[in-house]
């Protein structure tokens, strides 16, 4: 079973000044591209979102038969996006995933569960400040 750890990264925080968050460094490919990014690690959700930036890089483009979906989050607002598939590698371990390609750029990069979450069993130690990812 194989095993990929990630720190944790500290960020300015308006609350606590700075704060510890889980960070993963993956890397996307598509036939158009290959990216490696770093994307907050975030079981609240439901999929993994990127913006409208990288899904361009990764070779994405609106279809007129296209159907844009809507995400909301804590605020509530609705952000428009598109459900596209992309290999995602986390370590060693190869993953087709669905994802969020979001239609604004004001969104962070987030790991989220659909397609993730299920092939690991993952650690989050705030202590030690690493996430754990453990292939299942």
């Amino acid at each position: 079973m194989a095993v990929t750890t990630f720190r944790y990264r500290r960020e300015p925080s308006q609350a606590f000044g700075t704060t510890l968050r889980p960070i993963a460094s993956v890397l996307f490919t598509t036939p158009a591209a290959h990216l490696e990014v770093a994307m907050y690690i975030d079981s609240g959700a439901d999929m993994t979102l990127i913006p409208f930036h990288l899904g361009r890089s990764l070779g994405f483009r609106q279809r007129p038969t296209d159907r844009v979906l809507e995400l909301s989050g804590i605020s509530g607002a609705g952000v428009p996006y598109l459900l596209r598939t992309a290999r995602l590698r986390i370590g060693t371990r190869w993953l087709k995933i669905r994802l969020a390609w979001v239609l604004i750029e004001e969104v962070p990069l987030l790991l989220g569960r659909a397609d993730v979450f299920p092939k690991f069993q993952i650690l989050f130690d705030e202590q030690r400040e690493r996430v754990t990812f453990a292939g299942r």
